[in-house]
């Protein structure tokens, strides 16, 4: 997709690629841009960076730290961020507890919490799931019961990307389990990782890596201070956070990144002078991949204009729905691509660098078919879109 860019937006592209190009380290640049395994150094020092540009958190409100960009504006950093081979602000700090927080929480907590969070003083994740509440989240056990001045909190979160490195994690818990309805009685709580009671098991995937993780609470107790807005709310604000976390699923900027290294690779000529690109088929498989990541491209950029006062549009479920289905498309593009060489995946140092791109397209293959299950089933996204988007 060629956006036609007025003077001024030209500008701003420029100026974003500019910083993302010359600011930002290649060493913090190089894993991104080659698929290496998440590495928490290259996700924190990126961060901070970016914050101490005041390019963490644009989308924020301006008293903390937003910049009142236009949806083009985001979209145009989005991009130059991704061509770039920059890791973006850790999500679930910028895109998901902090906008609840500044939305919903009280202004002690909006203090306490969202410089800290921007900064990446704090890391936080998002305990949400459970054994038996995934894609059916209103069927979480996880109890909260008030005690004073505090909440006594018990149960089990699974699937946590990345809480062996957070330092805090926020959760959705159950405070009135005599609630008409499953999704009454939750509310939304803030619970800091080194509270006593909770321990940490890193789960390890298809892939190998163990970026997710179960986490158990076991009387654990926190401050009453630290439930976000209303008692009994927390349905309300997680599908606020749901929203925008189905606009960042899609993932658009990393998957153009990734279909520009097949084509790439596709291009380049091999010992007998042949080029993958040639096969007629290979080379429509491309294009269509291309057709269809502009297209939704374009449907981002509508749910981003039609959004209000950061509350994405149910439309946000397309974006999550088929920006996973690109993702998956092109990893098993690439795998094709490397052919037999995607089996020989190597040690993790053998996986680091340009060459071994072949090595890790297995690797990545199988980690992403994790991306039509996180943030709603894409089963789930088909029913919120004809209910919500189809009026079915």
């Amino acid at each position: 997709m060629r956006l036609a860019l007025t003077p001024e937006l030209a500008a701003f592209r420029q100026e974003m690629r500019e910083f993302f190009e010359t600011q930002v380290p290649w060493e913090l640049r190089e894993p991104v841009a080659h698929g290496a395994p998440l590495d928490r150094e290259v996700i924190v020092e990126t961060h901070r960076i970016l914050h101490r540009a005041g390019l963490a958190v644009p989308d924020w409100p301006v008293e903390w730290g937003g910049r009142d960009w236009t949806p083009l504006q985001h979209h145009l950093w989005a991009e130059e961020m991704h061509r770039a081979a920059v890791f973006p602000p850790l999500s679930s700090n910028t895109g998901l507890v902090g906008p609840v927080i500044a939305a919903f929480g009280t202004e002690e907590q909006k203090r306490r919490f969202l410089p800290a969070t921007a900064a990446l003083d704090i890391f936080w994740c998002q305990g949400f799931s459970e054994p038996d509440a995934g894609s059916d989240l209103a069927a979480l056990r996880t109890s909260a019961v008030r005690d004073g001045d505090e909440y006594v909190v018990n149960g089990q979160k699974t699937w946590t990307s990345l809480a062996h490195w957070a330092d805090w994690i926020f959760c959705l818990v159950r405070t009135d389990p005599d609630a008409p309805k499953r999704q009454q009685g939750i509310s939304f709580l803030l619970v800091d990782l080194a509270t006593p009671g909770i321990t940490v098991r890193p789960i390890r995937m298809i892939d190998g890596e163990a970026e997710v993780n179960e986490v158990f609470f076991d009387h654990v107790r926190v401050p009453a201070d630290q439930l976000v807005g209303t008692p009994h709310q927390g349905w309300s604000y997680a599908k606020f956070l749901l929203g925008n976390e189905r606009v960042n699923v899609a993932q658009i900027g990393a998957t153009k990144l990734r279909l520009a290294l097949a084509k790439e690779q596709a291009l380049a000529r091999r010992a007998d002078g042949t080029r993958l690109i040639d096969d007629p088929l290979l080379a429509v498989r491309i294009a269509e991949v291309e057709a269809s990541l502009a297209a939704l491209e374009l449907t981002a950029l509508r749910v981003a204009a039609g959004s209000s006062d950061g509350r994405p549009q149910p439309a946000s479920s397309v974006l999550k729905l088929h920006g996973t289905h690109l993702q998956q498309l092109v990893a098993e593009l690439v795998m094709d691509l490397a052919g037999p060489a995607s089996v020989a995946t190597g040690t993790p140092a053998e996986r680091v660098g340009a060459d071994a791109w072949a090595r890790r397209s297995a690797l990545q293959y199988l980690n992403q078919r994790k991306v039509s299950i996180y943030g709603g089933a894409n089963e789930i996204q088909r029913t919120i879109i004809a209910s919500n988007v189809l009026g079915l």
